[in-house]
């Protein structure tokens, strides 16, 4: 298990929020945090840490009146850090490269590649190609509907037809590096993991996995190694004291170096 840090960005500010609150709608989300700083503050926090492979998330829509400026603050992120953050929010094959250039290891898809509720294998190819395997993560964020959870888009606002399960990443699994799932239930709320979700995940062992959502204490962490069978790398974001949380950055830098 390794410490995975993120830089979230929405209406042009770095931000934790709880996810299942987004909207696109005026551009509105419910915060537990806000920052001062910049993205590219907290890119220097985890270079300076020798921290690698945190996500920087765009967590606005492409015709949002903020979506330059969030761009802009991602851009810096990258600049920081080159070779040491992915990016995802809005990533397809036209701006793939860019983002590459700019310093990203990776790009993160999701929206783009489960169109219309389903997996687009056009879009997927396409995706390859333009990024390359080897710098492509596959977003696999998911809710439970029934006793399912399945992948959701568009900033997790809309649910498609994929299920979460361990045919749907090996499918998948060969054409990226790595996946990333955030438990949109809990995301933001620091109230527990999903531990369904979790042991779930941990079958899967061809490729990395990050697990975000809900981790509110180093005990979560410790439950999410267990049900995880210590195999899922962990995303820590409101609980972390750099985001206004409790849990000391400091405590988890050992975790992100191994």
């Amino acid at each position: 298990m390794k410490f995975r840090p993120c830089i979230d960005i929405h209406n042009g500010k770095v931000k934790q929020i709880v996810g299942g609150s987004l909207s696109d709608l005026g551009d509105q989300a419910q915060e537990n945090f806000v920052s001062v700083q910049d993205a590219s503050f907290y890119a220097a926090l985890y270079r300076d840490a020798d921290i690698r492979g945190g996500h920087v998330i765009l967590l606005n829509s492409v015709d949002s009146p903020y979506y330059e400026e969030t761009r802009r603050q991602a851009f810096l992120a990258l600049g920081t850090f080159p070779g040491g953050l992915q990016i995802g929010g809005g990533v397809c094959p036209e701006n793939a490269e860019q983002y590459l250039d700019a310093g990203a290891s990776h790009v993160i898809v999701t929206s783009y590649v489960f169109k219309d509720g389903l997996i687009s294998w056009e879009n997927l190819h396409r995706m390859e190609a333009a990024a390359g395997k080897e710098h492509l993560v596959l977003d696999l964020s998911c809710r439970k509907k029934g006793d399912q959870y399945f992948i959701v888009t568009d900033r997790w606002q809309k649910f498609t037809e994929v299920p979460v399960t361990l045919k749907t990443m090996e499918e998948l699994g060969s054409h990226c590096d790595e996946f990333l799932v955030h438990a949109v239930d809990v995301e933001g709320k620091a109230r527990g993991i999903e531990k369904e979700l979790a042991a779930l995940l941990s079958e899967y062992t061809a490729r990395s996995v990050t697990y975000a959502g809900g981790v509110g204490t180093m005990e979560d962490i410790a439950v999410l190694r267990e049900y995880g069978q210590n195999r899922l790398d962990v995303t820590v974001g409101s609980a972390l004291d750099l985001f206004g949380g409790t849990i000391p950055f400091k405590d988890l830098i050992r975790l992100g170096q191994h």
